[in-house]
C-alpha cells in the first residue's frame, strides 16, 4: 500500500532510473553506448542548458539589488554580508584542495578524451589575459541573454542588478518583475525536472556502457569525495565558528535534526524555512535577525552549493584529462561565487549552477555533465543540508555578534542531549509570529 506513492516521489524515480540505467550499462554495453541511448542523456543537459541565461541574469540581479534592504538595518546587514562572502570563499577553497588532493576523476577517461579536447586546451593556454578580459565584456545588452555565454550574462546581470539596486524605491516595481521571471523560470525547470529520471538513465546508461563497469568507482569516489569534504567543512569550519560563538556544533545539529530530515527528503533546503525560522527563535536568537540573515542567506551563503561545483568541476576536468591552470582555478572561485546565488531553495537548481560554471571556465567542459548527471541526486542532497546548517550556524553568529542572543536560552536548549518535544513545540509556538 505504502510503495505506490513512494514511486511517485521524484528522487525515488532517478533512483530506479540510475539503478536500470547501471544495469543496461553492464549486460548491454553496446545499446547503452547507443546513440539513442545518449541522446536521453544528452537531451535533458540541453534543456537545462535553456535555462541557465534567464535563472542566471534573474537570481544575480535579484540578489544585488535587495542588498539595499540589507542596508537598512544597517550594520546586521553588512556583517551578515561579509559574513557569507568569508565563508563561502572558504567552502570552494576547501572544495579545490580536495579536488586537487583527491583527484577522483583520474584514470576515468578514455585514451580518445585527450584528442577531442587537446586542441581547445592549447588555445586556451594561449589566450591572453587582456583577450580575456575583453572577452568577457558582451557586444550588446541582449545579445548576452540571447548568446548563452555565461560570463556574458554574469557581467550584464552584475551591472543592472547594481543600478537597480541605486534607484531604490523607485525600482522597487522592477525587483518585483524580477523576481515574478524568476519564479516563472523556475516554473519550467520543475516541468523539466520531471524528465530527470529520464535523463538519469540514458545518461549512467551511456556512461557505464562507453567507459565500462570500472567507471563506478570513479563515480563513487566523487560522492564519496563531496560527503568527506562537506562533513569536513561542517565539523571543522562552521565548528571552529560555532566554538567562537560560544556553542556546540553537534548539539546544534541534534537541535534542528528534524529540519535536515525534512531537507533530506526533498533535497531543497527552503522546505524547511518556516520551520527553521521558527526554532532559531526558539534557540534565543532575535526575530529581526532571524528575519534578515535566513532569507539573504538563502542567495549568498551557498557552502554546499559551493563546494559541489569547485569538486565536481575538478573532477570533471581530471575526467575528460583537461588540466585547469591555477589562473582557471582562481577563476573557478570568482564565477562560482556568483553563479551559485539563489540555487540554494531549488532542487536540482545546483546542476544549473555547475553547467553555468563550467561553461565560463571551459566550455569543453560541459559535455562532462552527463558524466555526473547520474550520480547529482545522491550528492543534492548534501548540499541542500550543507547549505541549511551554514545559514543556520550564521543565524546565530550574527545574533551573538549583535548583542540578540538570547544565551541562557540557547545553552538550556542545547544542553540538553535529547531535547524535550512537548517543551520545544510549545516554545516554537510561541515565537512562530507573523511576518516570518
Amino acid at each position: 500500500m505504502h510503495i505506490l506513492p513512494l514511486c511517485r516521489q521524484l528522487y525515488v524515480q532517478v533512483l530506479i532510473a540510475i539503478a536500470l540505467g547501471i544495469l543496461l550499462g553492464i549486460f548491454c554495453p553496446e545499446t547503452a553506448s547507443g546513440a539513442a541511448v545518449k541522446a536521453l542523456g544528452e537531451g535533458f543537459i540541453k534543456l537545462i542548458k535553456m535555462m541557465i541565461p534567464p535563472i542566471i541574469f534573474c537570481t544575480v540581479v535579484s540578489g544585488i539589488a535587495h542588498i539595499q534592504d540589507a542596508k537598512k538595518v544597517g550594520r546586521i546587514g553588512v556583517k551578515a554580508l561579509l559574513y557569507f562572502e568569508v565563508i563561502s570563499t572558504f567552502a570552494l577553497i576547501i572544495g579545490l584542495l580536495v579536488g586537487n588532493i583527491l583527484q577522483p576523476g583520474r584514470g576515468f577517461s578514455s585514451p580518445s578524451n585527450v584528442s577531442s579536447v587537446a586542441g581547445y586546451a592549447e588555445k586556451a593556454s594561449q589566450l591572453k589575459p587582456v583577450d580575456f578580459v575583453l572577452g568577457i565584456i558582451p557586444d550588446s545588452f541582449f545579445g548576452a541573454l540571447a548568446a548563452g555565454d555565461i560570463l556574458h550574462v554574469l557581467v550584464v546581470a552584475v551591472l543592472f542588478g547594481f543600478s537597480l539596486m541605486a534607484l531604490r524605491e523607485r525600482g522597487q516595481a522592477m525587483r518585483v518583475f524580477i523576481e515574478d521571471i524568476a519564479h516563472v523560470m523556475f516554473g519550467i525547470l520543475s516541468i523539466i525536472m520531471k524528465a530527470a529520471p529520464i535523463g538519469a538513465f540514458g545518461a549512467m546508461a551511456f556512461t557505464i556502457g562507453k567507459y565500462g563497469p570500472q567507471s563506478l568507482a570513479s563515480l563513487a569516489g566523487l560522492v564519496a569525495g563531496f560527503y568527506l569534504t562537506a562533513t569536513l567543512f561542517v565539523v571543522v569550519v562552521l565548528g571552529t565558528v560555532a566554538r567562537i560563538a560560544g556553542f556546540n556544533i553537534l548539539h546544534f545539529l541534534l537541535f534542528i535534526k528534524d529540519e535536515l530530515l525534512l531537507v533530506l527528503g526533498t533535497s531543497s533546503s527552503e522546505s524547511a524555512l518556516p520551520r527553521l525560522m521558527s526554532k532559531l527563535q526558539a534557540l534565543g536568537c532575535s526575530k529581526p535577525v532571524v528575519g534578515l540573515v535566513i532569507p539573504t542567506g538563502y542567495s549568498f551563503n551557498l557552502d554546499g552549493t559551493n563546494i559541489y561545483m569547485t569538486l565536481t568541476t575538478l573532477f570533471i576536468a581530471q575526467a575528460l584529462n583537461i588540466d585547469l591552470t591555477w589562473g582557471q582555478q582562481a577563476t573557478i572561485l570568482v564565477v562560482a561565487m556568483l553563479t551559485s546565488k539563489g540555487a540554494s531553495g531549488v532542487s536540482g537548481a545546483g546542476f544549473i549552477t555547475l553547467a553555468a560554471t563550467l561553461a565560463a571556465i571551459d566550455p569543453a567542459m560541459v559535455p562532462g555533465m552527463a558524466i555526473v548527471f547520474g550520480i547529482d541526486k545522491f550528492m543534492s542532497e548534501c548540499r541542500a543540508l550543507t547549505n541549511m546548517v551554514g545559514n543556520s550556524v550564521a543565524t546565530v553568529v550574527i545574533a551573538s555578534w549583535e548583542g540578540e542572543l538570547d544565551r541562557d536560552a540557547m545553552r538550556n536548549t542545547l544542553g540538553r542531549t535529547r531535547p524535550n518535544a512537548g517543551n520545544l513545540t510549545a516554545e516554537i509556538k510561541s515565537s512562530n509570529q507573523p511576518g516570518l
